[in-house]
C-alpha cells in the first residue's frame, strides 16, 4: 500500500515539449521517488517512467527506468555492488547514487545524502542512466551548497545552479527543467 506523498511535483522541459510528474514518498526503511510522463526522442514524445528506492540515508537500493518499450532494472546490494538482473555492473561498484538524465528528481538523492552545509562541496560518482538508450555508466559530479536553497551542480564542462525546496527537489534546473506552478511541497489536503 502506497503512503501519501511527502511532495508531488511536475516538471516541464524548458526547450522541449516533455513533462513529468514525480512523487516523493516515505516508505518502510527509506524513500521512494516515482515519476511518469514524456520526454522527446528524435523529435517525438515518448513515454517515460521511473522508480527509485533509497534507504534512510538516501543511498540508492533499486532503480527501474522505462523509456517507451525499453527498460532497465538496477539493484544495489549491501556491499554496494550494482546489478542488472544477474549481471554485476562492476564499473559501478561502491556508488551510492543513481542519476536518470531525463528527470531532475534524482538530484535529490546526493543533495539529501550529503547534507552539505552552506559553502561545502563534495564530489560524487553516480550510476548515470542515459536517455534514450538506457546505458548505465559512471558519471563524476560535484555538488556545492551555495545558500540554504541552492546547489551548484557540475559534471565535466557542464554546470547548473539548482534551486531546491525543503525536500531537496529541484524547483529550477536552468536549461533543463522548470517546476510547474501548483506542484505541492507537501500533501494537499
Amino acid at each position: 500500500m502506497k503512503t501519501e506523498p511527502l511532495a508531488l511535483v511536475e516538471w516541464r522541459e524548458v526547450d522541449l515539449p516533455g513533462s513529468h510528474v514525480c512523487a516523493l514518498r516515505l516508505e518502510e526503511g527509506g524513500y521512494e521517488l516515482a515519476g511518469a510522463g514524456t520526454a522527446t526522442e528524435d523529435g517525438e514524445l515518448i513515454e517515460v517512467r521511473f522508480t527509485v528506492r533509497c534507504d534512510e540515508g538516501w543511498m540508492t537500493r533499486e532503480a527501474e527506468v522505462h523509456v517507451g518499450d525499453r527498460s532497465v532494472r538496477l539493484r544495489v546490494d549491501d556491499e554496494l555492488a550494482w546489478w542488472a538482473g544477474d549481471e554485476e555492473l562492476s564499473e559501478l561498484r561502491g556508488l551510492a547514487d543513481v542519476d536518470i538524465n531525463f528527470t531532475p528528481a534524482t538530484n535529490t538523492l546526493p543533495i539529501r545524502r550529503l547534507s552539505l552545509s552552506v559553502g561545502e562541496s563534495s564530489p560524487v560518482t553516480a550510476a548515470w542512466v542515459r536517455f534514450p538508450g538506457l546505458e548505465v555508466l559512471p558519471l563524476s559530479q560535484t555538488y556545492e551548497r551555495t545558500d540554504e536553497s541552492r546547489y551548484r551542480y557540475a559534471s565535466g564542462n557542464f554546470t547548473a545552479d539548482l534551486e531546491v525546496d525543503e525536500h531537496g527537489l529541484v524547483l529550477d534546473y536552468p536549461g533543463g527543467w522548470l517546476r510547474e506552478p501548483g506542484s505541492s511541497p507537501a500533501p494537499a489536503g
